[in-house]
């Protein structure tokens, strides 16, 4: 799951939980609106986790020197 699926999944949660007066028997909306803001929260934790393993740390780069190869003495010289 993305990042984004993480975060549609707390959306979709919280409008549930907090947004919504639908009663329907045998089903706790406030509990499912619950559920799946707790499912969103793992996600992100678990994909912040993945992704700061995944991070690459490039050693500071070394400065190139370049050498003068040209003569100094003129044309043909």
């Amino acid at each position: 799951m993305s990042l984004g699926g993480c975060i549609i999944l707390i959306a979709a949660g919280a409008v549930l939980t907090f947004a919504t007066d639908w009663h329907m028997k045998g089903v706790n909306l406030d509990l499912v609106g619950l559920i799946f803001m707790i499912v969103g929260l793992i996600g992100v934790v678990t994909f912040s986790s993945i992704a700061r393993r995944r991070r690459v740390v490039m050693p500071p780069s070394t400065p190139v020197i370049e050498e003068d190869r040209h003569h100094r003495g003129g044309y043909g010289v």
